[in-house]
């Protein structure tokens, strides 16, 4: 008897993930019939016209195929060939063979090296994980983290969804916290402090919060104060820090940067909050998606945990060897002086500068439609405009009246696939919800 519908598992079937969800699946009906379609349902720059960088590919390519070196050296230049050298030196056996769980040491010393220029701090190779994308080190720290269904993790809300599909199939309970809108999509101490305290209400053993910095898909860039108000919320609460950290190259406001947590941890010297940093090459201003590279750090971890995390690991043996080639092109960029650096400079700072127009242009042109609004974009790839509706008890059984925002995130598609101009005109006002999602999600998928 073939497998039935009935016998799959609940946390399967309760799973639900948008951005590749039922909208992508008819979009992918429409593309049949002949329709052209711009899928804008996630970051995926490559697809969208963003051209790799020379340096990465360059290294890729001759890893993929050392014999390039003798074949075809006037191709490469002399510091992308030494670079793959060394690359295929660590892994000891090339890109074909597995490396130990954690990933290739040399590439993970490197990662360690990157993160102590960011952030003046030391890092412990050992406790660096090189896995499938940021998306699989999540994965990995959820399930560590989710011991029973009355296990719960703060998730913000907006969010991406890959942590409340996670977090729902692996049998544990999603805490929403709503992210503060009017201060730029920061996190709010009494927003925190409520959905935490409703979420104990109702039984639920509270385990660690989730932050993305910047935001997705808010465009928001957190500062140190914020950061640091998250830690004292962890500590005061006993819970873990999962840091998304994987759009720290793309800010676009002057004034603002990037500041880590593991940095805000160590300058305040905490040691009882345990932190998980996640790092990954399909975003940024790199957009090497189906490359699958990323890393996670850990910090304030037990030695008996961390065993555990390795065990996890070692069930998929390793992450894909590219992918972890691919970390190493990008966090050992060529440097001043380097034969290659004046063209990854180049490309580098077109990408960048490119997201930042598109940034500008989309946010000004959402706050020209009449019953739209959306904040600043400082930072990452997405605007989250709103739309208020007043809907009152149909959202609640309060007596007063409600503001509801309705809202998508749409992506900053290059110019090539947008249209001039945004619309100029909103959906009627206060529409039901059902035909402002479809009316939003019909112009995102035009930007």
């Amino acid at each position: 008897m073939t497998i039935q519908f009935a016998d799959i598992s609940r946390s399967v079937l309760a799973t639900e993930y948008a951005v590749r969800g039922p909208i992508v699946a008819r979009a992918a009906e429409l593309e049949k019939q002949g329709r052209e379609i711009i899928y804008c349902n996630i970051g995926n720059p490559q697809s969208l016209g963003q051209a790799p960088l020379s340096w990465n590919r360059q290294l890729l390519a001759l890893c993929e195929y050392p014999a390039l070196m003798d074949l075809a050296p006037q191709l490469f230049p002399a510091d992308a060939i030494e670079t793959a050298k060394a690359i295929l030196a660590g892994t000891k056996h090339g890109l074909g063979a597995y490396s130990e769980s954690r990933g290739v040491r040399f590439i993970r010393e490197a990662v360690a090296e990157f993160i102590l220029e960011r952030d003046q701090i030391g890092v412990d190779p050992d406790a660096i994980f090189l896995t499938d994308g940021a998306s699989k080190g999540v994965q990995t720290i959820l399930r560590l983290l989710l011991s029973g269904p009355l296990d719960g993790v703060m998730v913000p809300i907006p969010q991406y969804p890959l942590y409340s599909a996670s977090i729902t199939l692996y049998g544990g309970r999603m805490v929403p916290y709503f992210l503060d809108e009017a201060n730029g999509w920061k996190l709010s101490r009494p927003m925190l402090d409520d959905a935490l305290a409703q979420a104990q209400a109702a039984g639920t053993r509270v385990r660690a919060i989730c932050v993305i910095n910047p935001g997705n898909p808010t465009g928001a860039v957190l500062d140190e104060a914020n950061i640091g108000m998250i830690v004292d919320f962890a500590q005061a609460h006993g819970l873990s820090i999962l840091a998304d950290e994987v759009y720290q190259e793309n800010i676009f406001l002057a004034g603002d940067e990037f500041v880590s947590f593991a940095k805000v941890l160590h300058e305040r010297e905490v040691k009882d909050i345990s932190l998980f940093s996640f790092h990954s090459c399909s975003k940024g201003f790199l957009g090497e998606c189906g490359v699958r590279g990323g890393y996670f750090e850990y910090r304030n971890v037990p030695e008996d945990v961390a065993a555990q995390i390795l065990k996890l690991q070692s069930v998929c043996l390793c992450a894909n060897l590219p992918g972890q080639a691919a970390m190493y092109a990008m966090v050992r960029p060529p440097k001043p002086g380097m034969p290659s650096y004046p063209q990854y400079a180049a490309e580098r700072k077109n990408i960048l500068d490119t997201l930042k127009h598109r940034a500008i242009f989309l946010a000004e042109g959402l706050n020209k439609i009449e019953g739209i609004s959306c904040n600043i974009i400082a930072g990452a790839m997405y605007a989250f405009p709103v739309s208020p509706c007043r809907l009152g008890a149909r959202i609640r059984s309060t007596p007063w009246p409600c503001w509801r925002p309705r809202a998508s995130a749409w992506y900053l598609a290059p110019a090539s696939v947008r249209p001039s101009a945004p619309p100029t005109s909103a959906p009627p006002s206060c529409p039901p919800p059902s035909r402002l999602r479809r009316w939003s999600r019909r112009w995102a998928s035009s930007t």
